[in-house]
C-alpha cells in the first residue's frame, strides 16, 4: 500500500504534468514565503520596543525562521527532485527510492527530522558590554559603598548590592566546548517547565535566573516558568512581584502559606506543571547560550534519562561567570552520604564518544536538573518523608539508578549557580521534632536504599544510633513496587571505585587523648589539609576514625599521611609507606619515618620521637556494632 508521501511524490515527478506548470509552482511558493518573511520583519521591528510583548515577539521570530527553514528545505528537495527530472524526464515511479534519501522524506512529513543548532538567545536591546558584570564580568563597589555591601552580605549572604548593579537581562560568553557549538538537536523536542522555589530571595538574582531562563530557551520548548514562593517575608517579593510578572505571561507565581522547605516546595510547583519535563533550578542561577537543548534532546532519547546541566559557579563575592574548566568532575558520595565532586573514571572517559557526550554520574546535586514529569511520579517524585532539604539529592539519585533510570551530567548544557558560604536563613521544625533535619533524612537514605552497607554511614554517624526518625514501611513498599536492584549491584556498576570500608579494624571510635581530653578531627575539611584536634565531643563525624589491617589511619575514604614534612589527610594510596601506622601501647607510630603523633598545639596534631610522653598517648573508645 501506498503512503500519502508516495503518492505526492508520484503525482510531481509525472511526466504528463508539464515543466513549465512545476516551475511555475515553486516559484510562486518561494515568492509567497520570502513574501511572508519580510512582513512577519517589519512587524518583529515594530514590536521592539514593547517590553510586555517579548513572549509574544520571541514565538513570532522563531515561527518565522522556522518557516523560512522549512521553505528553503523544501526548495531544496524540489530542486533535487527537478534535478533528476531534466536529465530523464521518463524517469520511473520506483526511481523514487533512488532520488530521495530516508532525510527527504522526514522533511516532507511534517519536517519530523529536522535539526537546529542550540543558538538561541532573545534579547531586548543590544548590550553594552561595558555595563556593569556584562558578558559575565564580576564588579568591584568602592569604599563608599561599604557599608551597604556589608547589608547585603548579612541579608543574602552574597553581595546583593553587586547583584543590583547588573542588569537583569545581562550577557554571557558562549563557555560551550567546540563539540558543544558544532553540535545539532531535533527540532522537535519535549516541552518544559522550569520550577524556581524561593524564600526572602534577592529581587536582582531572583528575576536574573528568570529572565535568563526566558531569554535563551526556544518559546516552542517553555511551556511555562513556576516561582513558588515557600513563605517569603520581605515586601519587593510580594505585590511588586506579582505587578511584575503580570506581563511576563509565561510567569506565574504559587504562594505557600505556611513555610515548608525546598523539598515540599518543589512537590507544590511540580503538581500544577503542564510541561513534557520538569526542570528545577534555584533562584540564584544563570542560564546560559543552549543550555536547554541537551537536556530535552536526552529525556527525548529516553524517558528514563536523568539529567543536569554542567554547574558553573558565579561569584558571591563580584558575581564574576567562573566556567567550570575542562576535564570536568562528576557527582559521587562519601559513606557520611555528603555529596562530593571526583575525577571522572578512565572507564567513563573511554565509554564517551566524544567532549559532547553525557558524563554518567552516581549522585547528583540535585538543585539543578531535569526529569520527564511522568517518570518523576512513577518513580515516586522526591520522599515526602524528608523536611526542608538535605539527602534529597541522594535518595532520588540511588533511586534513578537502581530502579531503572540513570543521571547524566551534560557538558553541552551549562548553568552558572551562586555557591553562598552560609544559609541566610533559618530552616522551620516540625512539631516534635528536633532541629537536626539532614540527619534524619539521611537516616532514612541508609535505611531504605543502603541495605546492609548501611552499617558504614551509622559507623561514621554514630551519634545517629539511637535517633528516631519517620516510619520508611511506604518507601520500602515502594522500592519492592519498582522492583529496584540492591545497594551492591550501584555499587558494582555504577560507582565501582568506592572504596569499601575494611571491617577488618584493629581500632575504631573516636581517638582521644586521655591526658587532655582532646580527639584528633578533621575539623571538616577535605583531603590535602592536616589533621587538627578538637575538643572530643562524642559525635562521631568528624572525629571517628578507623585503624585498618593494612595500618590504613582513615577518616572515611581519607588516610593520614607523612612524608617527612607534611602530616595532612590524603587518598589513600595503598603503598604502605607513609600511611601505614602502627598502634602499640597506646602509641600510634608511623612505621616508614618512627615516629609518633603527639599534641604539640591547640590546632593540629604533630609528629615526633617516640619518647613515652603523655601528649603522645591515644585511646580509641571503642565502638560496639553500629549497624541497624
Amino acid at each position: 500500500m501506498q503512503s500519502g508521501i508516495e503518492k505526492g511524490l508520484k503525482q510531481l515527478i509525472n511526466p504528463k504534468n508539464s515543466m513549465h506548470s512545476r516551475r511555475r509552482l515553486i516559484y510562486y511558493t518561494i515568492i509567497a514565503t520570502s513574501l511572508l518573511w519580510i512582513s512577519g520583519t517589519v512587524l518583529f521591528i515594530f514590536l521592539d520596543d514593547i517590553e510586555v510583548t517579548v513572549a509574544v515577539k520571541r514565538k513570532l521570530a522563531e515561527d518565522i525562521s522556522s518557516f523560512s527553514n522549512e521553505a528553503e528545505s523544501f526548495k531544496k528537495l524540489n530542486d533535487k527532485i527537478l534535478g533528476k527530472d531534466r536529465f530523464n524526464i521518463k524517469s520511473k515511479e520506483k526511481d523514487i527510492v533512488n532520488i530521495l534519501s530516508k532525510e527527504d522524506l522526514n522533511i516532507i512529513n511534517s519536517n519530523l527530522g529536522a535539526i537546529r543548532f542550540a543558538n538561541y538567545e532573545h534579547k531586548l536591546v543590544k548590550r553594552d558590554p561595558n555595563l556593569p558584570g556584562e558578558l559575565g564580568h564580576g564588579v568591584t563597589v568602592g569604599s563608599s559603598e561599604k557599608e551597604k555591601e556589608k547589608e547585603g552580605y548579612d541579608k543574602h549572604a552574597f553581595n546583593q548590592l553587586v547583584s543590583d548593579k547588573i542588569s537583569i537581562h545581562r550577557s554571557l560568553e558562549d563557555y560551550r566546548n567546540d563539540k558543544c557549538k558544532a553540535k545539532k538537536y531535533p527540532v522537535t523536542l519535549p516541552t518544559t517547565s522550569i520550577i524556581i522555589c524561593f524564600h526572602n530571595e534577592a529581587w536582582s538574582t531572583l528575576l536574573r535566573t528568570v529572565h535568563s531562563a526566558i531569554n535563551r530557551t526556544p518559546p516552542e520548548y517553555l511551556s511555562e516558568i513556576i516561582l513558588v514562593d515557600d513563605s517569603s517575608t520581605r515586601d519587593e517579593l510580594k505585590q511588586r512581584l506579582d505587578d511584575y510578572i503580570a506581563n511576563l505571561k509565561i510567569v506565574r507565581i504559587v504562594r505557600l502559606k505556611e513555610r515548608q522547605g525546598l523539598i515540599r516546595a518543589r512537590l507544590e510547583g511540580a503538581k500544577v506543571a503542564n510541561g513534557d519535563v520538569l526542570t528545577f533550578l534555584d533562584a540564584h542561577c544563570e542560564c546560559t547560550l543552549g543550555w536547554v537543548e541537551p537536556l530535552l534532546a536526552k529525556i527525548k532519547e529516553s524517558r528514563t534519562n536523568v539529567v543536569m546541566p554542567v554547574i558553573d559557579e558565579i561569584s558571591e563575592t563580584n558575581f564574576h561567570y567562573n566556567a567550570v574548566p575542562e576535564p570536568f568532575q562528576r557527582g559521587v558520595f562519601k559513606w557520611r552520604l555528603e555529596f562530593t565532586w571526583r575525577p571522572i573514571p578512565q572507564y567513563e572517559e573511554q565509554r564517551r564518544k566524544d567532549d559532547a557526550d553525557g558524563i554518567r554520574t552516581p549522585v547528583m546535586a540535585g538543585g539543578l536538573f531535569s526529569i520527564d514529569r511522568e517518570y518523576f511520579y512513577e518513580l515516586g517524585s522526591y520522599d515526602t518523608g524528608m523536611d526542608i532539604w538535605g539527602g534529597e539529592n541522594i535518595e532520588i539519585s540511588f533511586r534513578i539508578w537502581m530502579c531503572g533510570g540513570s543521571i547524566e551530567m551534560l557538558p553541552c548544557s551549562r548553568v552558572g549557580h551562586v555557591f553562598r558560604p552560609r544559609f541566610p536563613y533559618t530552616f522551620p521544625n516540625r512539631k516534635g521534632k528536633d532541629g537536626d533535619v539532614v540527619s534524619r533524612n539521611l537516616m532514612r537514605v541508609a535505611d531504605v536504599w543502603m541495605d546492609d552497607y548501611g552499617k558504614h554511614f551509622y559507623n561514621i554517624r554514630f551519634d545517629l544510633k539511637r535517633k528516631i526518625h519517620d516510619d520508611v514501611k511506604e518507601r520500602t513498599k515502594l522500592r519492592d513496587k519498582l522492583q529496584c536492584k540492591s545497594f551492591k549491584w550501584y555499587l558494582d556498576n555504577v560507582y565501582p571505585e568506592l572504596e569499601i570500608p575494611d571491617d577488618n579494624y584493629i581500632a575504631n571510635g573516636e581517638v582521644r587523648n586521655p591526658e587532655t581530653g582532646i580527639c584528633l578531627d578533621t575539623l571538616g575539611k577535605q583531603d590535602g589539609a592536616p589533621l587538627g584536634l578538637y575538643v572530643c565531643h562524642g559525635q562521631g563525624g568528624n572525629q571517628y576514625f578507623t585503624l585498618n589491617s593494612k595500618g590504613e589511619l582513615k577518616s572515611e575514604d581519607n588516610c593520614l599521611d607523612y612524608n617527612k614534612h607534611e602530616l595532612y589527610i590524603r587518598e589513600c594510596d595503598g603503598l604502605g609507606l607513609n600511611q601505614k601506622w602502627l598502634y602499640e601501647k597506646n602509641r600510634i607510630r608511623n612505621e616508614r619515618f618512627n615516629v609518633c603523633l603527639q599534641i604539640k598545639s591547640k590546632t593540629y596534631v604533630s609528629v615526633g620521637p617516640c619518647i613515652g610522653s603523655k601528649l603522645q598517648e591515644w585511646v580509641f573508645n571503642k565502638i560496639d556494632d553500629m549497624a541497624r
